[in-house]
């Protein structure tokens, strides 16, 4: 019987709803659950396999009145215990299969087991995915008519409400059986179908509920498996995908972190308490410092440092680092090779989070030295230019130097006779022959610093720096130049301002900027027929700065030449150098100054320069 039933049973395609139902066939599944009951029924009855399949078939016969035959009804019974064993072994076979497959082959067994007409099974797969659905029918049936009743039946009453009922299948009265799946239908259902009028009996009943539990299960297992090899197979993706990106960033990385040691300067990395954690091949090369050797301590690399920078470089170093903001100094460090100091800048910025804490201080080390040694050779140069210039006005300031002189020298020599004639007299008046003597040493002292000022004007020396009253600067070198002001008829009015502060810089240089400026006024009103006047002002200017302004009355400066003036070797004069306006400047500028010219198209012209205030305390 059961031979002849799966032989029979029908594999064609279903439509509409049904059509990816599996079509039924022997599944190995099957025929390990043959192998099982042929060996079960071999051991309680002894008889062979075709005497079971008679007695089969007499079983399914009598259904009906098989409470009056007891052999019959062992014979049942012993059927149901094979039919559950059967299922309950089935899960062995399941392990490792597609959840379609484990349908098909469970669908297969029963149609087998209970001697069915047909036997229809829906499972949900998951939500928002297609129902799976599998149909099997016997030989007596169609598929597509089971299919069309199955389908008005299903339409007809709701799924929570479906129950056993009997409908025309073709030219057959079938009985029809739901078995739900879950506890509200929620996996799926399966229904049965047979001919027989007391279809389902209490032990087919007992197999299709076993048969719809052992679905669930498995089924909720093979979903299970299904979404862990998902997860599994998504998290394998995912950790190939970040290990590429690993990967790749680890090979950009070493590409860095190789462009980082060969850049043609030291480069270093520095940990938010200030320890170094990176240093370029370049600096250890350099200081023949080791890496665990800077990497011991925050200040392990300041022992490349010139000793008398030290100080300088920690400190600066520290206040960068607990300030979160970084830092720049300059400092001599040790070579190695050698052993000789060179000057770098040491600079380094604040790498930060999304929260502004600061991850890691980026730092460089440039050599600076042929730069400091260039800047030197440069101020040494300027500091000749200058000199230069103010030989070159020497010969302009003879007559001036005579008469500034002279002054002083007469003073004395008639002092010298007052008291010769004094003393020459029979009762010399000593008080005086004293007061005479002190006017000749005040000549002498006046004459002394003249000479003492004029001399330091063309003497070669280091430049020094040293806190410079503005005005008195202004008022002694319009002492030394008002000789020649007066030789060309030119009045001086300065307008000095009482509460002027204080300026930093080179006396020498400051006082040749001034000369310079009076200089060039004076020459340019000398031959203007009219007003001669020159006016020297100095005022208190924003930022802390000292402003001073040299006018005059004289030829005038067109505009367009106000800043063509400074150029180099330009000059309006007929026997100028072109140079004093442009070392003015350059001496202006090296003290943080600024130096310019305002022109007019009439007469006159002001030159205006501004300096910093000295800082107290500096």
């Amino acid at each position: 019987m059961l031979d002849s039933i799966v032989i029979n049973l029908s594999a064609q395609a279903i439509p509409t709803k049904f059509d990816q139902m599996v079509p039924y066939k022997q599944s190995e599944c099957h025929r390990s659950v043959r192998n099982l009951l042929h060996r079960q029924c071999d051991e309680v009855g002894g008889k062979r396999l075709n005497d079971r399949f008679a007695d089969e078939n007499l079983i399914l016969r009598k259904r009906v009145d098989h409470s009056s035959d007891p052999a019959l009804e062992i014979k049942r019974l012993q059927r149901c215990m094979n039919e559950l064993t059967g299922l309950l072994a089935l899960p062995a076979v399941w392990r490792g299969r597609e959840p379609a497959e484990i349908l098909s082959t469970l669908m297969d067994s029963l149609m087998g087991m209970l001697a069915l007409d047909f036997i229809y099974a829906r499972v949900i797969v998951e939500a928002g995915e297609k129902s799976l659905e599998v149909l099997r029918a016997g030989p007596l049936h169609r598929t597509d008519e089971i299919a069309q009743s199955l389908d008005d039946w299903l339409n007809e009453d709701d799924i929570d409400r479906l129950s056993q009922t009997r409908r025309k299948i073709g030219n057959q009265d079938v009985s029809i059986f739901p078995m739900r799946m879950g506890t509200e239908f929620e996996l799926g259902f399966i229904v049965a179908g047979s001919q027989r009028s007391g279809f389902p009996e209490q032990t087919e009943r007992l197999v299709l509920s076993v048969a719809a539990n052992q679905i669930a299960a498995l089924w909720q297992q093979a979903l299970l498996l299904r979404e862990q090899e998902r997860v599994a197979s998504e998290l394998d993706r995912r950790v190939a995908e970040r290990t590429r990106e690993l990967a790749e960033t680890n090979k950009e990385l070493q590409l860095q972190a190789g462009l980082l040691q060969h850049l043609p300067v030291s480069a270093w990395t520095l940990k938010p308490d200030g320890t170094p954690d990176f240093v370029n091949q370049v600096w250890l090369e350099f200081a023949g410092q080791t890496l665990d050797t800077v990497r011991s301590h925050p200040e392990a690399w300041m022992t490349a440092v010139h000793p008398e920078d030290r100080e300088i470089a920690s400190r600066a170093f520290w206040e960068g680092v607990r300030s979160g903001q970084g830092f720049a100094v300059e400092t001599r460090s040790l070579r190695a090779q050698d052993g000789t100091y060179r000057w770098h800048l040491q600079q380094a910025v604040a790498l930060r989070d999304a929260e502004g804490r600061v991850l890691k201080f980026v730092g460089t080390t440039t050599d600076i030295d042929d730069q400091k040694r260039t800047e030197e050779a440069l101020r040494q140069a300027q500091g000749d230019l200058a000199r230069i210039n103010r030989v070159t006005t020497m010969g302009e300031l003879t007559a001036s130097l005579a008469h500034e002189i002279c002054q002083p020298i007469s003073g004395a020599i008639t002092n010298a006779n007052v008291c010769l004639r004094k003393l020459g007299q029979d009762k010399p008046d000593l008080d005086e022959v004293r007061a005479a003597v002190t006017r000749i040493g005040r000549d002498a002292t006046r004459a002394g610093a003249i000479i003492a000022r004029i001399r330091s004007q063309f003497e070669r020396g280091a430049l020094s720096r040293e806190v410079i009253d503005v005005n008195e600067l202004h008022r002694e070198t319009v002492a030394l130049l008002r000789g020649e002001a007066v030789r060309h008829n030119i009045s001086v009015r300065m307008e000095l301002a009482a509460d002027l502060p204080q300026i930093v810089g080179d006396r020498v240089q400051l006082q040749q900027v001034a000369m310079n400026l009076i200089v060039n006024s004076i020459e340019a009103m000398k031959d203007v027929d009219g007003i001669r006047e020159l006016v020297i002002k100095s005022q208190r200017a924003e930022n802390e700065q000292v402003l001073v302004s040299v006018s005059d009355t004289g030829i005038g400066l067109p505009p367009q030449l106000a800043e063509q003036i400074f150029d180099p070797f330009f000059t309006t004069k007929p026997h100028g150098t072109g140079m004093g306006l442009r070392i003015s400047r350059s001496i202006i500028e090296s003290h943080g100054g600024h130096l310019w010219a305002v022109g007019s198209p009439g007469p006159g012209a002001t030159f205006h320069l501004n300096l910093p205030a000295a800082i107290p305390g500096r």
